[in-house]
């Protein structure tokens, strides 16, 4: 992505080297175009920036070059590059919804029940899928924060098949208490991982599309899989 500000202070070349120079030094900017004329600078980055990252790469508040935004939005800019982030899960997350509701609607009438067990099914065989495609890739990312996976590589293996296993098993509506109370345990067990990672701000790779799409570790990843634990959690509860 490439955003445009304005930026005071310029008044030679040697200022407009400087301001280049700062800026490339964050770790997702990709290029920096400086013009002293139109007290302007064209920022490539991977990811969005904040104007209060910008301006400390360029010595800070009391620093005589001053970046501000120019014809956009900072919110607005944040909003974009966390959509454009997450577009493949939120993609994901919308056919899921979309089509589990539609088999509600041919039979007439809605069943929550039947509709957490084809979204759980949706769930689990789409994002193994994911996974499957590079498995090695995906038991590589995922050992890199998982609390088992740390310790036995293999289990990332067994995981994404685990989650074939237990797409199938809602699909076909096979053993419902003994299936929930997997899906509880496994799902508890992986969100621990990211929990730890999240909370202590690392800037890792979710495994949780596999190695198929390079995704930062975020609150998204624990809405994940909190959803499946709560929909297990709430088919235990009325299966008693």
């Amino acid at each position: 992505m490439i955003h445009t500000y304005s930026i005071a202070g310029m008044t030679c070349g040697s200022c407009e080297a400087k301001v280049k120079g700062s800026l490339l030094t964050l770790p997702d900017v990709t290029s920096v175009e400086v013009s002293k004329e139109n007290k302007t600078v064209v920022i490539g980055m991977d990811k969005h920036i904040s104007i209060g990252s910008l301006q400390e790469a360029l010595g800070g508040k009391e620093s005589r070059y001053q970046i501000t935004a120019k014809e956009h939005s900072e919110l607005s800019e944040q909003a974009k590059s966390w959509i454009e982030t997450y577009k493949p899960v939120l993609l994901i997350f919308g056919y899921i919804t979309l089509t589990t509701l539609l088999v509600q609607l041919v039979a007439h009438h809605f069943d929550y029940m039947h509709w957490m067990r084809h979204f759980m099914a949706g769930f689990f065989l789409v994002f193994s899928f994911f996974k499957l495609l590079n498995l090695k890739g995906f038991a590589e990312s995922y050992s890199m924060y998982d609390v088992i996976a740390k310790r036995f590589k293999a289990w990332g293996y067994f995981y994404a098949l685990i989650e074939l296993s237990l797409g199938l098993a809602f699909l076909l509506d096979i053993e419902p208490y003994i299936v929930n109370w997997i899906t509880l345990v496994v799902m508890t067990i992986s969100l621990i991982g990211v929990l730890q990672s999240v909370l202590n701000k690392r800037k890792i790779q979710c495994a949780c599309l596999g190695a198929v799409f390079n995704l930062p570790m975020s609150t998204i990843t624990i809405i994940e899989d909190a959803l499946m634990i709560a929909m297990s959690a709430v088919t235990l509860i009325l299966l008693q």
